[in-house]
Formats: C-alpha cells, sequence, structure tokens
C-alpha cells in the first residue's frame, strides 16, 4: 500500500502535535489525520459560531415588565407603544403650524428664503427620532441591530417619498396653488436617482465612502436648487 504526501503530512502533525504521545507508552491516543486537513474549515466554522454568539443580543425589556409572561409583556408593549404614538401625534397636531409661522419667521428677520431655512432645520426636527433610535441600534454593532437601525431609516425615506409627498400633491390640487416648485423637484429627483445608483451597483457592502458621498447630497442639493433659481430662473 501507499499513502499521498498530504496524508504523510497529516500523520506527522499527528505525531508532533498530540499532546498524549509518549514513544515510552504502549497507548497511543490517535487522532484523525484528516482533521488536520481540514482544520482550516473547522477553524473557519468555530469563528462564524464564535460570530454568531457575539452577534446575539438581549431584547430590551422594561424592568417592570420581565417578570410577565410573554404574551402579557407583548400585550403591554403594545398598549404602550399605541398611547405614545397616539401622545406623538397629539403634539405634532398641536406644535406644527407653530413651526411653520416659526422657521417663516426666521427666514424674514435673517433675509433668508424660508425655503433654504426649512430644508436645514425641518428634517432636524421632523427626523430626529429616526436618527436616534437609528444611532441607538447602530451603537450596539450586532446584525440584528444593524438592520433594524436601516429599516428604522429606510421607513423613513419610504413615508417622506410617498405618504407626506401625496400630502403635499394633493394640498397643491385641491387648493388650487400654484406651482413654485420645479427646483425643489428636480434636486429630489436628482438625489433619489443617485441613490439608486449607488445601492444597484454595491447591493451586498457599503463603505464608509459611500456613506459620505450619500451625505454630501444634503448640501450639494442645496447648491442645486439655488443654482437652479438664480442662473436658470427656474421657478
Amino acid at each position: 500500500g501507499y499513502i499521498s504526501f498530504e496524508e504523510f503530512v497529516a500523520c506527522m502533525m499527528n505525531f508532533a502535535l498530540d499532546p498524549n504521545t509518549d514513544l515510552k507508552e504502549k497507548r497511543r491516543f490517535r487522532k484523525d489525520p484528516n482533521s488536520y486537513l481540514n482544520s482550516e474549515g473547522d477553524e473557519r466554522e468555530d469563528e462564524e459560531d464564535e460570530d454568531e454568539d457575539e452577534g446575539e443580543e438581549q431584547e430590551d425589556m422594561p424592568e417592570d415588565l420581565t417578570d410577565l409572561e410573554p404574551e402579557e409583556q407583548q400585550r403591554r408593549i403594545k398598549w404602550r407603544a399605541f398611547q405614545k404614538m397616539t401622545l406623538g401625534s397629539a403634539l405634532v397636531l398641536i406644535f406644527s403650524d407653530p413651526t411653520v409661522d416659526v422657521l417663516s419667521e426666521i427666514g424674514h428677520r435673517a433675509n433668508i428664503s424660508v425655503f433654504y431655512v426649512s430644508f436645514v432645520l425641518a428634517p432636524l426636527a421632523s427626523n430626529a427620532t429616526e436618527l436616534v433610535a437609528a444611532y441607538n441600534y447602530a451603537k450596539k454593532r450586532t446584525v440584528k441591530s444593524m438592520t433594524t437601525a436601516l429599516s428604522s431609516l429606510l421607513g423613513a425615506g419610504v413615508m417622506n417619498n410617498t405618504f407626506c409627498l401625496g400630502i403635499f400633491l394633493g394640498l397643491v390640487y385641491f387648493q388650487e396653488l400654484a406651482w413654485q416648485f420645479s427646483a425643489e423637484t428636480l434636486a429630489i429627483v436628482l438625489v433619489e436617482v443617485v441613490i439608486v445608483i449607488i445601492i444597484s451597483l454595491n447591493r451586498t457592502c457599503f463603505k464608509m465612502w459611500h456613506g459620505t458621498v450619500i451625505l454630501s447630497l444634503y448640501p450639494i442639493s442645496l447648491v442645486f436648487v439655488y443654482t437652479l433659481e438664480n442662473h436658470f430662473d427656474i421657478d
């Protein structure tokens, strides 16, 4: 019979590395030589298992609900969520109109177009909850938390581009308002086209420079609107 070179190397590694090997003892504790050939795959599996263990996170649960049954926990969590959403909606209805007046007054006193003031300040107020929640989830550095953070930001983007846009277009149509938003609309379309291109080219891995490019679209859109309105006379 014969053995291959790989099997010979595996046998020598078994002899040299097995701590139970002793020439003076008649008993030998043998290990399958093929295990050394597959050691790299085993190490990868161990690393993946460790990553999965590290990626597991404990669900956040209020202290007063930890001793309750899972069904009761879910019921009370949903009730609290409903209460907070109702309170938040009421606060939005109460303060939205005064907030618009404040932004308009800031623009008039600073001699700046109201659009630029609202473009900078309004998103910080309206999307602050999504940003804070996404930041807190991202700090946990787990797959589940990162997925939740990105899902919340994606949901906010979808909401702004569907529901909020529909309300705005409905107001323009039913109130018969004059259309003076061509430059702003072109800026929004430009940003969305760039985002679609970035996502289409990178479906699995997003790096720091992707975030830098996406973040730079915010001031670029302002410059784009200013250029269209002041140099091309587009309203």
